[in-house]
């Protein structure tokens, strides 16, 4: 596991997100696939092709589609055993500041497990706009993996026969249908609301909700659990808070076994509580309107997500604007192979 703080003397010297700053297809498979709503391919050939157009007005181009050359291998461990390592791996990458500053958006496939107490107690003494580096640096491209899978599901939705098992499966898991109709076909207008419950999440929106949420990755339940989001538990098994409100019954936090997890636990709760329809339903007119699905016009439908109503939806915003995250919705994912980063020490 690489410890956040160690990354923290490093990622001086990159790129910061807030700087100025399935189905392993084939090539012949490719002609089969159909197309989106604005007639771009499901698929692209390479990474590069992903790249969204500098003051594009349309939907962003890594939104519609994934690489076929992305790895399909499981990640590779990279042990750390120093800074000077991380420096020279950072920049093997093409990962630091010069590069997104010249308007590279290309991100690394970077994983790590969890946040360390070390982070919990030491982040306050760093600058302010370090913690942040470290923060988004570490975020972005977990976000990025879990919205390529998004779209490899909305791939199925769209092409399989109505009757495909898996098509009736991620009707379950995204509750179109209960788990009792799951050996039924699926009508034509379920699969619409499937393909509107399905879709990603502008990485923006995302980093900005994780770090006002976790309190940038110094929480209790950030440290403990993987928890990045604030999402409640009634299970019996979340983590409980230290003043838990009785009126809302038995419920703690929810916890993940990876940030990669919380992520996806994110998104799958913004996909399918009902608290969360007009997000749903402004991303569907967006993207049939082929225009950019931004954080910032997001944001605005989220008054449910916390008490605080409106106030929270200006934070978030706050945040995005401040930290010039606008420039993550344009990022994609390399197709380098995936790596696992870890301590040696």
């Amino acid at each position: 596991m690489i410890r956040l703080l160690m990354l923290a003397a490093v990622i001086i010297s990159i790129v910061t997100l807030a700087s100025t700053y399935r189905v392993g297809d084939t090539e012949g498979e490719r002609q089969n696939v159909a197309p989106t709503d604005d007639k771009m391919p499901l698929f692209a050939i390479s990474a590069n092709e992903l790249a969204t157009q500098p003051d594009s007005n349309q939907t962003q181009a890594s939104f519609k589609a994934v690489s076929l050359q992305r790895p399909t291998k499981p990640a590779k461990d990279v042990v750390i055993n120093s800074l000077d390592d991380l420096s020279a791996l950072f920049d093997q990458l093409n990962y630091n500041t010069e590069s997104w500053q010249a308007g590279n958006r290309e991100v690394p496939r970077l994983t790590f497990e969890s946040v360390g107490e070390r982070w919990q107690q030491t982040s306050s003494q760093l600058p302010v706009q370090l913690k942040k580096m470290v923060f988004f640096r570490l975020m972005a491209p977990l976000i990025l993996v879990a919205n390529e899978n998004i779209l490899l599901e909305r791939q199925i939705i769209e092409t399989a026969p109505i009757d495909d098992t898996q098509l009736r499966a991620l009707a379950v898991k995204y509750r179109v249908l209960s788990a009792n109709d799951n050996d039924k076909p699926l009508s034509e207008a379920q699969r619409q609301t499937l393909l509107e419950e399905v879709d990603i999440m502008p990485p923006s929106l995302v980093l900005a909700q994780a770090a006002e949420e976790s309190g940038w990755a110094t929480s209790r339940f950030t440290v403990e659990g993987n928890a990045f989001f604030g999402q409640w538990d009634f299970s019996g098994n979340g983590m409980i808070p230290k003043q838990q409100r009785k009126e809302l019954g038995n419920y703690g936090l929810a916890r993940f076994d990876t940030p990669l997890a919380s992520v996806e636990g994110y998104l799958r709760n913004l996909n399918t509580n009902n608290a969360y329809q007009k997000l749903r339903t402004l991303r569907a007119q967006l993207r049939a309107e082929n225009k950019p699905i931004t954080g910032l016009e997001l944001a605005g439908t989220l008054d449910k997500y916390s008490e605080r109503g409106q106030a929270y939806i200006d934070g978030i915003r706050g945040i995005i604007t401040f930290n010039k995250l606008q420039q993550v919705d344009e990022a994609y994912l390399s197709d380098n192979a995936p790596l696992h980063l870890i301590s040696g020490k």
